[in-house]
């Protein structure tokens, strides 16, 4: 059986720690949530590996540091409401589940969303409300929220996202430019969002974030 408690340790300890984030709800966090049982059973083994995981249908799981890093961007408070979209298996709303008030996943994934409330149940994340839809929509009966994180690469943000956003809270998004992207932090201001780069990452884009091209005639 392999020893994935010490995995956890060398995760953080090699990956999440050298990408300085050191805020102590982040750690506590991602030593506390058992990440393979995030992951499809084959993929156990490549639970804590350095890289996004497939999860199929053009879905990953967020690779260690990049999740850590938009959660230590993010500040996220202990009595904060917290709008995870399109956190695939569920890895991330748990992680942020032991770090806020309580967090609202939208998941547009049937097949996703089954196992992630199954894994999420088993490792008692009970602050959570698991929602199934576009994700691009968002999950406006819960919010305002005062936080917001998208697992997956995007080239626009949605107006229904900066709806749902309260004025002053924060934002983490991956934006894609071709193969290459940069995490940009988000705060809401006078209706609008202004951000500020903060690190590169790569991701597969998500459905309904895709930019609108113009055709030129």
């Amino acid at each position: 059986m392999p020893d994935f408690a010490t995995r956890r340790t060398m995760m953080v300890d090699n990956q999440v720690r050298p990408s300085d984030v050191t805020k102590l709800p982040i750690i506590e966090a991602m030593l506390a949530i058992p990440r393979e049982r995030f992951v499809p059973g084959s993929m156990a083994e490549a639970a804590y590996v350095g890289e996004n995981l497939e999860l199929g249908g053009g879905r990953v799981l967020l690779d260690p540091r990049t999740l850590a890093k938009m959660l230590d961007s993010l500040d996220i408070k202990a009595n904060e409401l917290v709008l995870d979209v399109a956190p695939g298996s569920g890895y991330s709303t748990a992680v942020i589940a032991h770090m806020a008030e309580a967090v609202v996943a939208i998941e547009p994934s049937d097949s996703l969303a089954d196992e992630a409330e199954t894994a999420l149940e088993a490792v008692g994340s009970s602050n959570v409300a698991f929602e199934r839809g576009a994700a691009e929509a968002g999950a406006a009966a819960h919010g305002p929220y005062d936080a917001m994180i998208i697992e997956g690469g995007i080239e626009q943000l949605p107006q229904a996202l900066v709806d749902q956003l309260k004025e002053g809270g924060r934002i983490a998004a991956l934006f894609l430019d071709g193969a290459l992207g940069v995490v940009r932090i988000g705060v809401k201001h006078a209706g609008g969002i202004r951000w500020r780069d903060a690190f590169n990452a790569s991701a597969p884009l998500l459905d309904g974030f895709a930019a609108e091209h113009a055709f030129a005639l």
